[in-house]
């Protein structure tokens, strides 16, 4: 008897389900391709690889679900407030942070000159990135100040980028290569966010939690990638952190994480990432078609509540409340975003949240922009590692964005009938906002023109911007 729709549903849950829970158990199982405890031969298999500058860790940065829940529970504000460090741990702490300052110093892509051809190349890429931002419109916010740091960095004999007094080394030793810039742009994120369709349909925020699959998912890939034969890429888990953060699709978060975590790699993360930012609108819709059916793209959502001023205001400071009691390693990206948000809803401080939306956040942009253009050099960009981590950061996107539209048919499941959930809607758990959002509205209205799931979208995007924080913050508390 064959089996009804909803049935083969339950089954593929079923399934689904299944599967996340053999990876649980299998994740249990030592890892051996991120990091080493001590230097070994590699044997036939290839798996007893020493990864260069990881000999001293003593297993520290070592794949366990057992550390990874210690480091977190460790990690959290609740455990700080009641626990006081011995004077051993306080020398330990020191003696750890010296070893990482060392390791902050290693330049992972050598530093050899490159040859003029390849700065000559550089500069076309520069010129091919201020034409998609001018004459495609893919975020020319953002690509046309990316552009043109690219070209200015590479015309030789300019210096606009080598120290200590080139503008593009100034301006990216001042807030690209810490967390300043990216604070200030959390800050303006906040306030020109709207959390109203989260309030309104906080199930919504499971879409956000899915999207974020992604960004774990990579980190599986970055090892098997150190597996393959020929690539020597080499990457170890603070530098799989800071690439697979890439699929939340966060310009500033991966920026913040790279500088915590893999500072040497943090110019082409940063580009990778806000290329793909730039790219939703190209990148997204095939994987949102192949993964629906025509009918499920036709599905009309309810109008959201209308959601108060208290609530609004309330949101803010709750989810800094949760953030400095359970993981305050995110407090940083998760402070600055309740901060700027609650200035917008409080209503008092209008010149305030004015300056933050408008002013500040464009003067920041454009700043922000050049210092990563400003890294776009050929010793950086034209290497077999930086390959690596660009088409890394494409899959951490596409798998975010392919599991953000399977939760929303996951949930369409259990829903009753006149409450199922567009999947299209899915794809916006990623934290571009509200870019994606805009897509899964688009590609709704190629179907059928008066369905509008703008609003509806926004709930899971601006829940991935917060699930995006999260994972950053997961990824410092455990390996930071």
């Amino acid at each position: 008897m064959p089996f009804s729709k909803t049935e083969k549903n339950k089954k593929i849950a079923l399934v689904m389900m299944a599967i996340l829970a053999v990876a649980g158990v299998l994740s249990f199982v030592p890892g051996k391709v991120l990091a080493q405890d001590t230097p070994v031969v590699q044997e036939e298999t290839g798996l007893d690889h020493v990864i260069k500058g990881t000999e001293d860790w003593n297993g520290k940065h070592d794949v366990s679900v057992k550390k990874f829940l210690t480091n977190i529970g460790k990690s959290t504000g609740i455990y700080k407030m009641i626990h006081q460090e011995t004077a051993e741990e306080i020398a330990e702490a020191k003696a750890e942070k010296e070893r990482e300052e060392a390791l902050k110093k290693i330049n992972a892509f050598g530093d050899e000159k490159a040859p003029g051809w390849q700065y000559l190349i550089m500069i076309a890429v520069g010129f091919l990135i201020i034409y998609l931002g001018a004459a495609k419109g893919f975020e020319p916010l953002l690509l046309i100040p990316i552009g043109f740091g690219t070209v200015l960095v590479n015309i030789l004999g300019a210096g606009m980028g080598e120290g200590p007094d080139g503008m593009l080394h100034i301006i990216y030793n001042a807030g690209v290569g810490n967390e300043f810039f990216p604070m200030l742009i959390f800050m303006g994120i906040g306030a020109m966010t709207d959390f109203g369709p989260l309030i309104a349909n906080p199930k919504m925020a499971l879409l956000g939690g899915a999207a974020q699959f992604g960004v774990f998912f990579t980190l599986f890939g970055v090892s098997l990638m150190n597996l393959i034969p020929g690539l020597n890429t080499d990457y170890n888990i603070l530098q799989a952190c800071a690439i697979a953060i890439i699929g939340g699709a966060d310009g500033p978060t991966s920026i913040y994480v790279s500088a915590k975590l893999a500072p040497e790699l943090m110019a082409v993360i940063a580009v990778a990432a806000y290329s793909y930012m730039a790219l939703v609108p190209m990148i997204q819709p095939p994987i949102m078609k192949a993964l629906t059916t025509k009918k499920e793209r036709m599905i009309h959502m309810d109008q959201l509540r209308p959601v108060g001023k208290t609530e609004r205001v309330l949101f803010p400071m709750m989810l800094l409340v949760l953030t400095i009691l359970l993981l305050p390693p995110a407090a940083p990206l998760i402070g600055m975003l309740a901060f700027g948000n609650f200035i917008k809803e409080v209503g008092c401080v209008q010149r305030l949240s004015k300056t933050v939306e408008n002013e500040l956040m464009n003067i920041v942009s454009i700043l922000l922009s050049l210092g990563v253009g400003s890294q776009m050099t050929p010793e950086k960009i034209i290497n077999g590692k930086s390959i690596g981590i660009i088409v890394l950061g494409l899959v951490a996107f596409a798998v975010a964005t392919a599991f953000g539209v399977l939760m929303a048919k996951l949930m369409n499941i259990f829903l009753p009938k006149g409450k199922k959930i567009n999947p299209l809607i899915g794809s916006a758990g990623v934290s571009a906002v509200p870019m994606a959002a805009r897509v899964s509205n688009k590609v709704g209205q190629e179907y059928d023109p008066s369905n509008f799931l703008l609003m509806n979208a926004m709930g899971p995007n601006v829940s991935g911007v917060i699930g995006t924080a999260i994972a950053a913050g997961v990824f410092i508390a455990t390996f930071g």
